[in-house]
């Protein structure tokens, strides 16, 4: 394996990537995104993707050779809206390099990009890239699935957590629960309705006891009602659930399915479920345990781990079972925030860390 990485010139395919505004909701704007991607492939490592569409949104995929051992996964999508850039733009302060989308995970890309352009043999090396991870992924999950499959290990290009890498991701379930009640005049007869209202308040104090230790259930979105003189015949409120573990979110699941009304006349439909299964602690250990090794073989700083409760790509690696090791990218702080920022110099330690991880994993 080479070891030389060009720090400069890793700011500049940075700055490449970050200048192309890439909003997830913006198809086009990522179609632009995955073209400047390609071209940094193309120059870096001499190999051009596959194009993969899911309805109408387009994935990239690099399989630089033979069965799929070692899956690099990431994305291109940002939270910013296109015009960013006006306000905020690509700027180098220093260690530091700024814009939106840099650190999450544009500068994940560029380094993953470098690492494989360093190993000499990139047998068994795929690189999957996706435009809809801000989105919950909902046209590339299932792709993500089917191109793990089989692989020994998913390394996770999203951006670490204040350096740590990022071992155990909870999973996240989203609900709707949508309640029916019957209109009357507020007034006249209030006697005559049910009030979906007092119903949603009973629900939303039920579904919140259904946090225990490290599973959150956040009520988020409430409405209902169309006039301040009527009893409300609708209301709806959404519901984010975060669990550590696969039976803590099942637990959830079917508490949700068990949900009845407290008002007679009243209805209950809740809508959705597990949208990502979690990244367990188990999933990553092993990987985790090969990263510290190596970190200290190449010198580089003691590497630490952490849990977190947002989710990734990675989440659906470690569910069908693909020993995972997530926040293999960038080193920085503010993730979709104004101000987000990359650490330049240790761009090329954590490409380096990763091409370290590529050649261990694969030779057993």
């Amino acid at each position: 394996m080479s070891t030389f990485l060009d720090v400069r010139q890793m700011v500049r395919d940075l700055e490449l990537l970050v200048t192309c505004e890439s909003p997830s909701g913006d198809v086009k704007a990522t179609m632009r995104a995955a073209d400047v991607l390609t071209e940094i492939a193309w120059r870096i490592t001499g190999r051009r993707p596959d194009v993969v569409t899911r309805q109408g949104r387009p994935h990239l995929l690099w399989r630089f050779g033979g069965r799929t051992k070692v899956l690099l996964v990431g994305h291109l999508d940002t939270v910013w809206p296109l015009g960013t850039l006006d306000r905020w733009p690509f700027e180098v302060q220093g260690d530091l390099a700024t814009g939106p989308g840099c650190f999450d995970m544009k500068a994940g890309l560029v380094q993953a990009l470098h690492a494989v352009a360093t190993l000499d043999d990139l047998d068994g090396v795929t690189l999957l890239v996706t435009t809809d991870e801000e989105l919950g992924s909902p046209t590339s999950r299932a792709w993500i699935e089917e191109q793990a499959r089989g692989a020994t290990a998913a390394f996770v290009l999203e951006a670490s957590a204040d350096g740590a890498l990022k071992v155990q991701r909870k999973g996240v379930s989203l609900y709707d629960v949508l309640i029916g009640g019957r209109a009357a005049h507020a007034g006249l007869e209030p006697h005559k309705g049910v009030n979906a209202a007092v119903e949603l308040a009973h629900q939303v104090l039920a579904v919140q006891a259904f946090e225990r230790g490290g599973t959150t259930v956040t009520p988020t979105v409430v409405g209902g009602g169309t006039t301040t003189n009527t009893v409300p015949a609708h209301a709806r409120f959404t519901v984010d659930v975060r669990a550590e573990t696969v039976a803590e979110q099942a637990r959830v699941d079917a508490a949700f399915g068990a949900l009845r009304p407290r008002l007679e006349g009243a209805s209950i439909e809740v809508v959705g479920g597990p949208n990502r299964p979690p990244l367990e602690a188990a999933r990553s250990r092993e990987l985790f345990t090969r990263a510290v090794r190596l970190a200290r073989r190449l010198g580089l700083p003691e590497l630490t781990g952490v849990a977190v409760g947002g989710g990734s790509d990675g989440n659906f690696t470690a569910g069908i079972g693909v020993p995972t090791l997530d926040g293999m990218g960038a080193v920085g702080d503010h993730a979709h925030a104004e101000g987000e920022y990359v650490v330049i110099s240790a761009m090329a330690e954590r490409a380096a860390l990763l091409a370290a991880l590529i050649d261990d994993v694969r030779a057993g």
